[in-house]
């Protein structure tokens, strides 16, 4: 079969059903001699039995190494070798296995990733040294401070909800994962109603449809897992939870509630509203924590969204001794941004930044090609990502500022700080209005 296209253009939604999975998408270019390729599933992580967090990503991970009963290093080997390269990602909502590789062994690489979907091996020798390395990485990540704070700020905003479950697991889980709970997930998870596809780059759309037959042949033809994973329900009252480091002389803060999703009406005003407050590095956070008193190097805000609501964060990591002042700052931002909005001039230079911007999110076939999958993963609305800057531009001021009003939390808010209790805790206690509750959590907790 001939990679090279003959014309842009995309299977359709039949041509997605001719292979009984959800969606195929195609982004052909002969621009440069490389393709990219992505099998993605529907569900992820929030399948992880309880107790047992982490193994999704260890299953994930155990198909890359084992692929045609191959060890790890072989597997490496032989993707080298074809001039290509392959990852694979599990977070709550999906599992991924996405490369890229030059056109001249597409065929072969395309035959390496069938066998990592479709024939995995689950050897035990790969299975325990994954698990090694696996619990290796945890306690590497005591060492990333940012990491940690994030971590638990996820842990306890969601508590109870499949986002705040570690899908990298905890010591304790990762030793009560057998190879059997890798083998009934990866049953669970790829059969072809979860599928989606994506091809970019130089084939065709007729060769892309071969492929993606090759890729799903053997995939039971079963129904999907039902998504039962609900709206997250967030915190009530101000929380301070301070993850207790010794000798830190910096701390990592995080502050934040529930956000906002791409379905809600208001999502892309209070999207807009974030760039202003602070997406950007000349945003309000920024300049006032960074240029006006240089407490920290940066301080940002972020709106992600995923197939539930997401947390709205802020996001700073001056020294010890400037933590306490620095929340009680941006506390108070927050609230004025509430009272006050934005203003004119500064929607204006959000919206052209926004709009402008966009363009590095679509410059590539593959970047093109992964927000298509992503429309499908993460059920956004209907040409969430075609019609992006149009959105942006219809957005008004009025409407920003009321999302700001309905969206962003003031009151039922997570305050998450990494450092040393002994010498931070009491500030920190002060700076923050009306606290509800206090937990302090060694670094090293496990659980």
């Amino acid at each position: 079969m001939s990679p090279r296209p003959s014309a842009p253009a995309a299977p359709t939604e039949d041509t997605a059903a001719r292979l009984g999975v959800p969606a195929l998408f195609v982004e052909p270019s002969p621009a440069l001699p490389m393709v990219g390729v992505s099998f993605a599933l529907t569900r992820g992580a929030a399948l992880d039995p309880p107790g047992k967090e982490g193994a999704t990503r260890l299953m994930a991970r155990l198909l890359r190494r084992t692929g045609g009963n191959r060890t790890a290093t072989e597997s490496d080997e032989l993707i080298d070798s074809l001039g290509g390269s392959l990852a694979v990602e599990a977070t709550s909502s999906t599992v991924g296995v996405h490369g890229h590789v030059i056109t001249r062994s597409l065929e072969r690489f395309t035959r390496v990733i069938e066998e990592v979907v479709q024939a995995p091996t689950f050897r035990e020798d790969e299975f325990r040294l994954l698990l090694r390395e696996t619990e290796g990485e945890l306690i590497e990540a005591l060492d990333d401070d940012r990491t940690l704070a994030r971590r638990w700020f996820r842990r306890r905003l969601f508590a109870g909800h499949p986002y705040g479950r570690p899908t990298s697991g905890t010591p304790e889980s990762l030793r009560r994962i057998a190879l059997d709970d890798l083998e009934a997930l990866y049953r669970r998870l790829f059969v072809k109603a979860h599928v989606v596809l994506a091809f970019a780059g130089d084939l065709t759309p007729e060769a892309a449809l071969e492929f993606g037959r090759q890729l799903t042949a053997s995939l039971p033809d079963g129904p999907a897992v039902p998504d039962e994973v609900g709206e997250p329900k967030g915190i009530e009252g101000r929380r301070l939870v301070i993850v207790d480091k010794p000798e830190r002389t910096q701390t990592q803060i995080f502050i934040g509630g529930l956000g906002s999703h791409p379905r809600d009406e208001d999502h892309t005003a209070l999207y807009v509203a974030n760039t202003i407050f602070g997406g950007t590095f000349t945003a309000r956070l920024t300049q006032e924590v960074r240029a006006k008193r240089g407490w920290s190097y940066g301080a940002y805000s972020s709106l992600p969204f995923d197939r539930q609501r997401q947390a709205f964060s802020m996001w700073t990591f001056p020294k010890a001794e400037d933590a306490g002042p620095c929340i009680a700052l941006q506390l108070a931002m927050l609230r004025d941004l509430r009272e006050r909005g934005v203003t004119k001039s500064e929607l204006a230079r959000a919206k052209k930044y926004l709009c402008r911007s966009h363009a590095f999110s679509v410059d590539t076939p593959s970047k093109r090609a992964g927000l298509r999958v992503d429309s499908v993963i993460y059920d956004l609305p209907a040409r969430y990502f075609e019609e992006y800057t149009d959105r942006v531009q219809a957005v008004t001021l009025e409407q920003v500022n009321a999302a700001i009003r309905n969206r962003l939390p003031e009151r039922d808010l997570l305050v998450t700080v990494l450092g040393t209790e002994a010498h931070i805790g009491g500030a920190l206690r002060e700076a923050i209005p009306d606290l509800a509750d206090v937990e302090v959590i060694p670094f090293d907790r496990n659980d």
